[in-house]
C-alpha cells in the first residue's frame, strides 16, 4: 500500500489550502422594488419572482 515517504512542509499544505477561500453571495436587485435579493428567488419585501406576486406581503 503506498504511504507518504516523507511529511508535507506547512508551505506546501497552507499553499493547498489557499484555495479554500469563501466566496461572496452574489445579489441582485428587485425590479419591482429596488430592495437586494438573491437570484432565482422571491424578493423578501415585495413577493415578487418573475413579474409575478407568489408570495402575499403586509404592506
Amino acid at each position: 500500500m503506498a504511504v507518504p515517504k516523507r511529511r508535507k512542509s506547512k508551505s506546501k499544505r497552507d499553499m493547498r489550502k489557499s484555495q479554500h477561500k469563501v466566496a461572496p453571495i452574489n445579489v441582485s436587485s428587485c425590479p419591482q422594488c429596488g430592495e437586494a435579493k438573491l437570484h432565482h428567488r422571491a424578493c423578501p419585501s415585495c413577493g415578487t419572482y418573475k413579474d409575478r406576486t407568489v408570495i402575499e406581503t403586509e404592506a
